[in-house]
């Protein structure tokens, strides 16, 4: 084998290993989407079993109106919840109901923390509702939600 010809076929074979793996084939279609890729309505659904989340005044969603940028929208949540071993929060799930991975976030708590409060920064790809839904120790489940206008897409 003579030296060019060498360098012919490893540049081709280097060629093909990089832009094969970016080929689809068609794969995307059929792969299933896992259970943090729900829409928020299955999601939701999945969550609470089929039973739903009401809205309620104990649980404090704060969320700008305005998001100018849709990359870090700061969001806080606080329960009011005695966290006595009787009655506390168990999970708070965050949503972003039109992203296309609509669960943001669960924090798992215990009577152990004193007090049902959290606050990040999630990234939304258009302007929509924010979610909270609180699940409490004997099953329930409460929600609250607000709009947020989004300026600069985060997701895109």
């Amino acid at each position: 084998m003579k030296r060019r010809d060498f360098f012919k076929k490893l540049g081709t074979v280097v060629a093909i290993s990089a832009v094969a793996p970016m080929m689809s084939f068609g794969a995307d279609e059929k792969k299933a989407k896992g259970p943090n890729e729900l829409s928020y309505e299955k999601a939701l659904e999945a969550i609470t079993n089929g039973k739903g989340a009401k809205p309620s005044a104990k649980v404090h969603l704060k969320v700008p109106e305005i998001a100018e940028n849709g990359a870090v929208v700061p969001v806080s949540v606080e329960v009011d919840s005695p966290m006595t071993e009787q009655d506390y929060v168990k999970t708070i799930h965050i949503f972003a109901t039109k992203n296309n991975n609509s669960r943001c976030l669960a924090v798992h708590f215990t009577p152990a923390n004193g007090k049902a409060m959290l606050a990040t920064r999630v990234k939304l790809g258009s302007t929509q509702d924010i979610a909270a839904i609180v699940e409490m120790s004997d099953g329930t489940f409460l929600s609250a939600s607000q709009s947020v206008k989004v300026t600069i897409g985060g997701c895109g």
